[in-house]
This record gives structure tokens, C-alpha cells and sequence, in this order.
């Protein structure tokens, strides 16, 4: 195995000279790109096309400061020393000078060995430096030596000092990345290839989620051109959790990528309304699909009795035969919704224009006054483009467009899952009991279950963009109109005095270009970055998706996932033990198969690095007196504190909350019991405070110092999975767990 060395003091000066000078450097860097973001900011003329250019160049020097500032802490954290050759440098970014490497980005080709290198296979290098710094300070070196002659395990942990420093530092409320301590399990993951679905399994303290994390860095590093124009999505479980990882990718220069929750996965809403289990196992089951296409197809209506419609001093009537014709007549066009809209109205305005017809036919006012036994009928006194001037007259009437709105209107999404809710009976696929879970008043929140549902309803309504497109004709026509005057006037400028050989004269624009060249040249650009795109975009394809505890997503929400990521570029992080919603799957070829049948591949987490021996000890212990066959991961060390149990009041409860402590600590209850503990403990809701009261549902996925677990018993009882949960609650601490049951 690698053996730790002891380093010498004159190493420490080396590093520190070093850090010095690759210090140096990144500020001569960021003073560049200060000038350079300086100088744009005053550049640029009036014209659209300048104003947008400054704009987008602005944007990239302001997002290369912030990446240059964000890799400020810990810049570099490790050497590679190798036979016969120089010493690598590795940090979070790399930094050159002239022909000179002097820092290796981490997600190089070159800097892998610093993650995988063992005694056994040693990839060329004979020493491994972990470097700890503080500011722009050496504060430690613990130096690895990989001597393959004293070799007995082929699987040590990497950097084993800088890891347990790592594991037993305070929390902070925001999650740290794991740059200088990527350990060789995590490493093959972090750098698998970028096709394809890859499912990532680990239980709690595995580093699953830093794991997906350091996936998009490694992803947006490698893969640079072909992500740059799509983007990567990751997919949480909660704002919470969003709100704790925010931190990572800027920390390693990567701020182009979209964090989201399926509730923020349908552009212009904000999903964040609570609702009961029952109701969003109903909504996310796979059965949804027919029911929003039985709900569509309950708003094109047949009327029971014929209408009357007054257009024009008429009276014109539709009958529920001529109504159904004409919606089936749309139907059989097999296109969406909203956009066999056209077909309908067209039969309906057909049969209501022959009304008028007649009625003109007979009319003496418009015949030639022949009598009335002569008069001719419609088909001898008006032609097919009368007829289609009355349809236009009808279809601008105020009266016949409300019909024609109430027969088959033209839906948003929102406007159908409203609907739907608020009369879920018209549907009959639904049970008595599944109306009444549906049944809502429109207040305008959404949950976020309703969002795949919304987002399915967009596939299945369609989008009639006739109008949009028309406009971009326009607007076209009149670029390219301007662009030609343009070549028009630089055309009648040119000067032939100084040649009277037109051929040797000096070209300009009108010689080389056409109108619609200079327009295309000039049109207006879209500068936005591919996250801020994506996120306005329902149709957006991304690059790549990352999803983490995806355990807990429902069928619906996979397919939203799946039509956001056509190519199946996907990693998929989470655990089935941990899952806590009702319907959960029972496995991941369940969820899987529908999309890409067998074609994924697993890896498997199975050291957890988070969590301290004594707790999955303990968590072992308790799953077992509840019955829950789960059997938690690995650990790597023990933290010498025995989780203990109390009994007790409330009162009691507030002074363990209350006492003084290092880092912070984490009270996780049953939801029902969370306003009760609110009104009496001294804690809050953010993350960065010293003590934060929170559900088991919104502690997925983070870590804490110590954690306190109220009312296990409650926990178990609150949902089908509450041992699931009793298991995420249990094991969220780093150093210490308290189990307290209120008296």
C-alpha cells in the first residue's frame, strides 16, 4: 500500500514559493480580463447589432472573472512527482505561462493519476502531495509514497489525511466540493463517458451527489464544444437542496449550468404549493397520460340542443349532428388540440356561410327583382368567393367566435389542469376517490406534481406559432429591405475616377454581397447564455441531465426528464433505499426501461465517507427492530460519540437544542409535528444558521454536524416509507446523533 512520509521543512518553503507564484499569475490574469471587460463596456455604437455584440462580450468576461474568483480558495491542492520527468501541479483550473504548464486542471487527462494512483498501479507516479492551504498559505503537505515493493492493498484511500481533515471540518450550511479528495470509486464515475444513461447507486455519506456534481465540471471540461450549445441540467429534490449545492460548480469554475426541481421545469411557473401524498402518487402515475387526454377531449364539445347564433341580422343555427361532424372531422386530421382548431372551425363557418347564403339567395333586398316565385337560390346568384367573404365576416363576429370558443377552445395547459380540477367527474376514467383527491379550487398555486402534468398537457394541446411565424416573415422582409438599401446606396457611392478599367477597381460591399447576406450578417443575435435559453424554453434539448435523488421522481416526471434529454445523455444519481414517496420504484430498470429498455449501465458507491461508524451501526440496529431490509453502506471511521436516545418533555428538548456546540446541528421531525417544534425550539429555517429545524423530506441529501432525530416512531407512521425516511433522518449527522421521543 501507499505509505504516508514525513516532510520536510524545506518542502514547505518549495510549496509555498510556488502557490506564490501561480497566486501571481491569477491576478494578472483577472487584471487582463478586468481591462478587457472595461474596454468592452465602452465599445459599441448605436446600431442593435453593436449593443447586442457588447453585450454578449461583456457577459463572457464578467463570467470569466467570476470563475477566476471562485477557484481563489484552495487553487492548487496537489503534485505528482514522476519518474524522470517534472513535477505536476494540480488545482481547479490551469494556468500556463508562455510554454510553461503550471497548474494542471483537475479534470485533465494528466491529473487523473493524483485520483486512482495506487501502489499496485502506480501510473507512472512515485509520489502523491496533498497540499492544504488557507488564503494563499501552505498550512499542511501529506505526501503519499507509491512504492510498489511494499504493495498489500490494491485499494487504500486516496489522500487519506486531507480526506478524514475534510470529513471531520465543521459544516459551513453549504455543501464543499470534494476536489482535493476524489477517491478512485468516485473518480470512475466522475470521468465515465458522456453517452448514454448511467445510474448511480450509493447509500447515505457516499458522496453521491458531489459526485454529480464534479460529473457536470468533468462533462463541461471535456465535452466543452458539444455541451457549450445545449447545456447540462441538474435536477434536485427540493430549493433547498439547491440552495446547499449552489456553491460547487462556481468553486469549480463552471457557471453555465442550470440547477432546477421538477418544480421549476415548466417555464413561467414556480411550483412550490404543498399537497397531500396521495395526491401526487395520483398525479405522478403513468395512467395520467390517458386521463389528460380524456380531459382534452371532453373540451371539444357537442352542444345536447341546437344553437342560435345572431351574425349580422341572421339567425343561424347549429345543430348537435353538424357540430359533431365537424369535430370529428378535426379529430380524424390527427393533429394536436390547438392546432385542429382551424380544421373545426372551417366545417362550422362551411355550414354557417350556407345559411347565409340561402338566406341572401331569397332575400329580395339582394336578388334582382324577378318576384319571389323567381327568385334565384344561392348557388345561382353568389360564387365561392362570396362564400368566402361571408365565412371571414362570420369568423370576425363577436357572437359566432364565442360559440366556436365553447365548442372547442383554444387551451393553454394551465387552463386544461385547472379545468380539470375543478370538475375532475367530467372525466371518466377517474373513481369516485381519485375526483375527490383531484378536486381543487383555482387559486393559481401549483404543486410540484403538476408541473409534468402541465408539461404533458404542451404535447398534448400543441402550440399554434401561425402568428409568430408570421411575424418573423415581417420582420425579415424588412431587414432584408433595409439591408438592400444599404447595398443600394454604398452601390451608388463607388468612385471609378481613379481607373478607367472598371474591372481593376476596388470592390465594394454591393460587389461582394447580397441583401440577404448583410441581413444575416446583421440580424439580431441571441446572447443569452444556454442555461438562461434553456430555462425560458419548454422544448429545450438539453446535452446532458443530471439528476439527483432521483429515487423519489414518478413516471410523469420521468417523462418530462426524458423529453428534456432526447440523446439519453443522462446520469442518474440516487439510492431505492432511501426513497420516500408513495409509489417509489423498485428499481431502476422499472424506471428505465419504458426510455432505453437494458441499454444503461450501474455504478455502485460503496464506501460512505460521510457518515461515522457508530451511526450506521446504530442505524442498522433500528431498521432491524422496524423491519426494514436496508443495509447501510461502508463506512471509513469512527468518530468515538455513541448516538444517544432520550425521553422526555419538550421543555427537555429546547435545552439540548439550546446548549453551546460546535458546528451545526439539525432537528429533523415528522412533518406533522414541524410547527409544533417551531413555536418552542430556539432554531431556524436557513441552512447557514447555527441550528435549523427541518421535515425528513426536505433533509434529503445534506449533512450536518449533528443531527437530532424528534419522534422516530412518528416518522415511521407518517408515510408507507417511513422507514425509508426514519433511515435518511438517521443518517444525515457527521459526528454526533441524538434520537429524542417526546414524553
Amino acid at each position: 500500500m501507499s505509505s504516508l512520509s514525513s516532510v520536510p521543512a524545506a518542502d514547505f518553503t518549495e510549496e509555498q514559493h510556488h502557490l506564490t507564484d501561480l497566486y501571481r499569475h491569477l491576478d494578472e490574469l483577472r487584471d487582463r480580463t478586468e481591462r478587457r471587460l472595461a474596454q468592452a463596456r465602452l465599445e459599441g455604437g448605436g446600431t442593435p447589432h453593436a449593443r447586442s455584440h457588447r453585450d454578449a462580450v461583456t457577459a463572457q468576461y464578467a463570467e470569466r472573472l467570476a470563475q477566476l474568483a471562485a477557484v481563489e480558495d484552495g487553487l492548487c491542492f496537489g503534485r505528482l512527482d514522476r519518474h524522470d520527468d517534472e513535477p505536476l501541479r494540480i488545482g481547479r483550473i490551469g494556468l500556463t505561462d508562455t510554454d510553461r504548464q503550471l497548474l494542471v486542471d483537475w479534470r485533465a487527462p494528466a491529473a487523473r493519476p493524483f485520483y486512482v494512483a495506487t501502489a499496485v498501479t502506480p501510473h507512472g507516479v512515485t509520489r502523491r502531495r496533498h497540499i492544504r492551504t488557507r488564503a494563499r498559505s501552505v498550512i499542511a503537505l501529506d505526501d503519499e509514497i507509491l512504492d510498489a515493493g511494499r504493495a498489500t492493498d490494491t485499494t487504500p484511500l486516496t489522500g487519506e489525511a486531507a480526506l478524514l481533515a475534510a470529513l471531520t471540518a465543521n459544516r459551513t450550511g453549504r455543501m464543499r466540493d470534494i476536489v482535493e479528495t476524489i477517491q478512485a470509486e468516485q473518480d470512475r464515475v466522475i470521468r465515465s463517458d458522456l453517452g448514454g444513461v448511467l445510474v448511480v447507486q450509493g447509500g447515505p455519506g457516499t458522496g453521491k451527489t458531489a459526485v454529480a456534481l464534479h460529473r457536470a465540471a468533468y462533462l463541461l471540461y471535456t465535452y466543452r464544444e458539444q455541451l457549450s450549445a445545449r447545456g447540462v441540467l441538474i435536477v434536485g429534490p427540493n430549493a433547498t437542496f439547491l440552495r446547499y449545492i449552489s456553491h460547487v460548480l462556481p468553486s469549480l469554475a463552471e457557471t453555465g449550468v442550470l440547477l432546477a426541481t421538477q418544480g421549476d421545469l415548466f417555464p413561467g411557473v414556480t411550483a412550490r404549493r404543498p399537497e397531500p401524498p396521495a395526491t401526487a402518487e395520483l398525479k405522478g402515475r403513468a395512467a395520467m397520460v390517458e386521463i389528460l387526454q380524456a380531459a382534452v377531449r371532453v373540451r371539444q364539445r357537442v352542444p345536447d340542443e341546437t344553437i342560435e347564433v345572431v351574425a349580422d341580422r341572421h339567425v343561424l343555427r347549429l345543430d348537435p349532428p353538424t357540430v359533431d361532424a365537424a369535430r370529428e372531422r378535426a379529430r380524424r386530421s390527427g393533429r394536436l388540440h390547438n392546432l385542429a382548431r382551424p380544421l373545426f372551425d372551417r366545417a362550422v363557418l362551411d355550414e354557417l356561410a350556407a345559411q347565409v347564403a340561402d338566406k341572401i339567395g331569397y332575400d329580395p333586398f339582394w336578388n334582382d327583382p324577378l318576384g319571389e316565385d323567381d327568385a334565384l337560390t344561392s348557388s345561382n346568384v353568389l360564387e365561392e368567393a362570396d362564400l368566402a367573404d361571408i365565412r371571414a365576416d362570420l369568423a370576425g363576429d363577436p357572437a359566432v367566435q364565442a360559440v366556436l370558443d365553447e365548442l372547442w377552445p383554444v387551451l393553454t395547459p394551465e387552463q386544461l389542469l385547472t379545468g380539470l380540477y375543478a370538475d375532475p367527474a367530467a372525466v371518466p376514467q377517474l373513481s369516485a376517490d381519485e375526483c375527490e383527491l383531484l378536486r381543487r379550487e383555482p387559486d393559481g398555486g401549483w404543486t410540484p406534481a403538476d408541473v409534468p402534468l402541465l408539461d404533458e398537457a404542451a404535447e398534448l394541446l400543441g402550440e399554434d406559432d401561425r402568428a409568430a411565424r408570421e411575424r418573423a416573415v415581417r420582420q425579415w422582409r424588412r431587414e432584408l429591405a433595409y439591408a438592400q438599401g444599404v447595398l443600394d446606396v454604398t452601390a451608388g457611392s463607388k468612385s471609378y475616377e481613379l481607373e478607367d478599367d472598371f474591372e481593376a477597381a476596388i470592390p465594394n460591399a454591393a460587389d461582394v454581397m447580397q441583401a440577404d447576406m448583410l441581413a444575416e450578417r446583421y440580424e439580431h443575435r441571441e446572447w443569452r447564455s444556454a442555461a438562461e435559453r434553456a430555462a425560458a424554453d419548454r422544448k429545450w434539448a438539453y446535452g446532458h441531465v443530471i439528476v439527483d435523488e432521483a429515487q423519489e421522481l414518478s413516471p410523469m416526471a420521468w417523462r418530462l426528464l426524458m423529453r428534456r434529454c432526447p440523446s439519453r445523455s443522462m446520469t442518474i444519481v440516487g439510492d431505492l433505499a432511501q426513497a420516500g414517496t408513495m409509489g417509489a420504484p423498485g428499481g431502476w430498470g422499472e424506471v428505465l426501461h419504458p426510455y432505453v429498455a437494458d441499454r444503461w449501465r450501474l455504478a455502485e458507491l460503496t464506501v460512505s465517507y460521510r457518515t461515522p461508524a457508530e451511526i450506521l451501526a446504530y442505524t442498522r440496529r433500528v431498521l432491524a427492530a422496524a423491519g426494514a431490509p436496508i443495509e447501510p453502506p461502508r463506512p471509513v471511521r469512527h468518530s468515538g460519540i455513541e448516538p444517544w436516545e432520550e425521553t422526555g418533555p419538550l421543555s427537555r428538548l429546547a435545552e439540548l437544542v439550546g446548549r453551546e456546540r460546535e458546528g451545526r446541528l439539525a432537528v429533523l421531525t415528522p412533518a406533522g409535528r414541524r410547527d409544533e417544534l417551531a413555536a418552542l425550539l430556539p432554531v431556524g429555517t436557513d441552512l447557514e444558521e447555527d441550528a435549523v429545524l427541518l421535515t425528513v423530506t426536505e433533509a434529503k441529501g445534506l449533512e450536518f454536524d449533528e443531527v437530532v432525530v424528534v419522534d422516530p416512531a412518528g416518522i415511521l407512521a407518517e408515510s408507507p416509507r417511513g422507514a425509508n425516511d426514519l433511515y435518511v433522518a438517521l443518517t444525515r449527522p457527521t459526528r454526533s446523533l441524538g434520537v429524542f421521543t417526546p414524553a
